[in-house]
């Protein structure tokens, strides 16, 4: 995709990505065969959902419609959300990622991986081992979030429905 085109798509979006409360990420165009494939990625603080994509597909899609931006070589439209192997290049990116582990590469000096714990305009503070450590966006090369399958939860689970099995057996052992 060419820049020019790139940026004709961007100009065409961001009103739709606005209009919705959200950012506009990314925009590619890909051959596949004899079409194309737009992907158009999108992102909110707190996520979105399927019918919050749904929504941004559709105006995505009137807005192309009235536009000759595509061409008229046939295209198939994609609206997603960032992968979790996305960088974090934005001041957004490190915000919505408050909680989650990330490994950062920084500019000098060896790779580490913290949970960041706040994100602002200038860097993010993050949990390494234990230890706080500001990083400067301007000192990252890259940063990516980490997937972590075994997280413990670092909210107490809520015991309530234990303590009414407990009362039952209690009740119970009473009346034997």
């Amino acid at each position: 995709m060419s820049t020019t085109q790139k940026d004709r798509l961007r100009e065409l979006l961001e009103p739709v990505a606005e209009a919705a409360g959200v950012d506009l990420e990314d925009v590619t165009v890909t051959p596949a065969g004899k079409r194309r494939v737009l992907r158009v990625v999108v992102d909110a603080d707190g996520g979105l959902d399927m019918d919050g994509i749904a929504a941004v597909s559709r105006g995505v899609s009137e807005v192309l419609d009235s536009s000759d931006v595509m061409g008229s070589q046939p295209y198939q439209l994609e609206v997603t959300t960032p992968g979790v192997d996305r960088p974090l290049t934005e001041e957004r990116h490190w915000r919505r990622a408050v909680g989650r582990l990330v490994e950062v590469r920084p500019v000098e000096g060896a790779a580490f991986t913290g949970r960041v714990a706040a994100a602002d305009a200038e860097g993010a503070d993050l949990d390494v081992d234990g230890k706080e450590r500001r990083v400067a966006y301007a000192d990252v090369a890259k940063a990516t979030v980490q997937v972590e399958f075994n997280r413990k939860s670092a909210e107490p689970l809520d015991d309530a429905a234990d303590d009414d099995e407990d009362d039952v057996n209690d009740d119970m052992n009473e009346e034997a």
